[in-house]
């Protein structure tokens, strides 16, 4: 008798043992259990069914599921496109329920969806929901801003920083002690500085690839291109700039240099975010080079018509 039970076959330990995808359906059943154990629980909470207007206002939760190759490696299977979307509609209806618990203060069944749900996540969900945001941008211990500007195919990498203030000591004659209109203009006549505070003009360099502004940018066009976020914020002389373009032509490297010196600007002084926006010196402009075509001199130039 032993030794019949011995050789007989036990039964399989899952019941999607013969569907030769074990693995994928024991998950896809814990995630319908799960849905469906959440949705009883809010039911009974009051919580479902949710108006619509309610729903609006529920705090956003992105979910950034494995793909599916990722999703078959964990289950050991390989995941057709259609097993895919089944399994992440059940997460996506599963993570709705867990923006409704949040939002309603059941921190342990939230803890709970939150749990199961974070197996699924991808580990790079992060990186995707910063991705396509500004960076913020700052200064450093000494003052400095870096910023990164483009054109067409050029780039400049630009560090700007603000001028230090200029401090002459003067001797300046007090004219509480002048006794006489005589004495006043025998001062003014031999030392006549001594009667005013000189007018102090700030010195600042422009340097691009070490090179100062002027010889780099030949052209006149170029240059004022280059410092026009400058002349707009009212700003010439303000800052000492330092910076490294790369590629492109004359045109395209100054454009750059403007596009990163308009970002400085605005790092070192917010309340020019309006003026710089609207004058479009924030933007990137967007236009490349035509590509030439088959038939054409150039890019839309054609060729002289000879009719013989």
């Amino acid at each position: 008798m032993d030794a019949e039970e011995e050789g007989a076959k036990k039964p399989p330990t899952s019941p999607s043992f013969y569907s030769g995808r074990a693995a994928y359906y024991d998950q896809l059943a814990q995630i319908e259990s799960a849905v469906a154990h959440t949705r009883s629980a809010l039911k009974m909470l009051q919580l479902l069914p949710l108006p619509a207007f309610a729903r609006e206002g529920l705090p956003v939760r992105p979910a950034i599921w494995k793909n599916a190759e990722e999703m078959g490696a964990d289950l050991n299977v390989t995941l057709s496109s259609s097993r895919y979307r089944a399994m992440t509609r059940l997460l996506g209806q599963l993570n709705e329920y867990l923006r409704i618990a949040s939002a309603a203060g059941c921190d342990e069944l939230a803890a709970r969806v939150r749990n199961l749900l974070n197996i699924f996540e991808s580990s790079k969900k992060q990186a995707n929901l910063t991705r396509g945001r500004r960076k913020t941008l700052y200064t450093d211990r000494l003052g400095r801003s870096y910023t990164f500007g483009k054109r067409k195919t050029s780039t400049a990498r630009v560090w700007m920083i603000p001028v230090a203030d200029l401090q002459v000591a003067t001797d300046v004659v007090d004219l509480g002690k002048v006794e006489s209109l005589d004495e006043a203009a025998a001062l003014v006549t031999s030392q006549p500085d001594r009667f005013h505070q000189p007018q102090l003009v700030p010195k600042s360099a422009i340097l691009v690839n070490n090179i100062p502004i002027g010889e780099y940018f030949p052209i006149t066009a170029d240059r004022e291109r280059a410092v026009r976020p400058l002349k707009v914020a009212g700003l010439f002389a303000a800052y000492n700039i330092f910076a490294l373009v790369r590629g492109g032509g004359t045109t395209g490297q100054s454009g750059a240099l403007a596009h990163g010196i308009a970002k400085g600007l605005l790092v070192h002084n917010t309340d020019l975010a309006t003026l710089l926006r609207r004058t479009k010196l924030l933007r990137r402009d967007p236009r490349m080079v035509e590509r030439k075509k088959t038939g054409r001199a150039k890019a839309r130039k054609g060729y002289t018509w000879v009719k013989r």
